[in-house]
């Protein structure tokens, strides 16, 4: 007779996730001190730890301990932050839409973004105000996606992703036309649509915060509601889950959160589309584990794809992304096509 395997025990399961979840701690923690001590100066992991813990504890910083929290600090808190963000959010829209390939830049924020810095560098405005010009040109495109999308007082799925698409392509050609116009801004464009940490300062940490935060806890507390829509619209509303006003909020405030990150560092691909399918895979497709998850290993893959774009000739972190996750979204259709 063949044998029966055991059955885990009921509490396999919740020490399995617990034990990845911890194994995730200690990464993004390696990542921060990594992140923090590596580059030009190589400060030793003890020493980070020092100046991080002189530093919280209100010392005085000198030599090393000023590198760590005036220039490599901020770089790793914006790749956490941002990282974080673009995971939350891709994952709700993933939920929302219900669909695997959405990601957060799906209604055209990276477009307005893109659009928005390329008119700030064409005209030769100052640095500190072309961030906040793609954030208006991102929230911009949002809101031009959602009144083409909306039917009545619904916004239907489909309709929604064919006006962002279109929504994107139109700001891209501007885009694009603006480079060809301003050739010797061509560069600074191309820099920002890749993606850059490398400006990132205690300043812009905390004008990024408010809106990854306020967008990100709205998703957060969304997360039952979310897993509601997965039975599908109607069940949903039998449910009592106001399908059209969750659906609403969710792409409100998840594009807010990635329009307040993109304007500051740039259009980062690939983060917000990864990340949300290997918390499925290791976590289970719970959006009450999978959003909270997302941010921990969002954060964690941003600031060690900085290291490397950093201290290789890749230079920009968004290429080391895409390049890192082209390859394993294709491997995640092919595994999906023979289960």
């Amino acid at each position: 007779m063949t044998a029966v395997p055991a059955r885990p025990a009921p509490s396999a399961r919740p020490a399995l996730a617990a034990s990845r979840l911890a194994l995730l701690l200690l990464l993004l923690a390696a990542a921060v001190v990594l992140g923090t001590g590596l580059g030009s100066v190589r400060i030793p992991p003890a020493e980070v730890l020092g100046a991080l813990w002189r530093g919280l504890t209100g010392a005085e910083l000198a030599g090393n301990d000023v590198i760590v929290w005036q220039i490599r600090l901020p770089r790793v808190a914006m790749g956490v932050l941002v990282g974080a963000t673009l995971s939350v959010c891709g994952g709700a829209f993933q939920g929302v839409f219900r669909n695997p390939l959405a990601d957060p830049y799906l209604l055209g924020v990276a477009s307005g973004s893109a659009l928005g810095a390329t008119v700030g560098l064409t005209l030769g405005w100052p640095a500190p105000l072309i961030p906040l010009l793609a954030l208006v040109t991102a929230l911009v495109a949002v809101a031009a996606t959602l009144m083409l999308a909306r039917e009545g007082r619904r916004f239907p799925p489909t309709r929604l992703i064919l006006a962002g698409v279109v929504v994107g392509s139109v700001m891209g050609a501007a885009t694009t036309a603006l480079i060809l116009r301003g050739e010797d801004r061509a560069r600074q464009v191309l820099a920002y649509t890749l993606g850059d940490l490398s400006f990132s300062g205690w300043r812009e940490v905390l004008t990024v915060l408010p809106y990854a935060g306020l967008g990100c806890a709205a998703l957060l507390l969304l997360a039952r509601a979310l897993d509601t829509l997965q039975l599908g619209d109607l069940t949903a509303r039998s449910l009592g889950v106001p399908v059209e006003r969750l659906r609403l909020i969710v792409v409100v405030a998840a594009s807010l959160a990635t329009a307040g990150a993109v304007a500051y560092v740039g259009v980062i691909g690939f983060v917000g589309l990864i990340v949300p399918h290997v918390v499925r895979l290791a976590w289970g497709s719970a959006h009450r584990t999978l959003l909270p998850v997302s941010a921990l290993l969002g954060g964690t893959l941003l600031v060690f794809a900085d290291l490397l774009a950093r201290t290789t000739p890749l230079s920009q972190v968004g290429i080391v992304t895409t390049l890192l996750g082209g390859p394993f979204f294709l491997y995640l259709l092919r595994r999906g096509r023979h289960d």
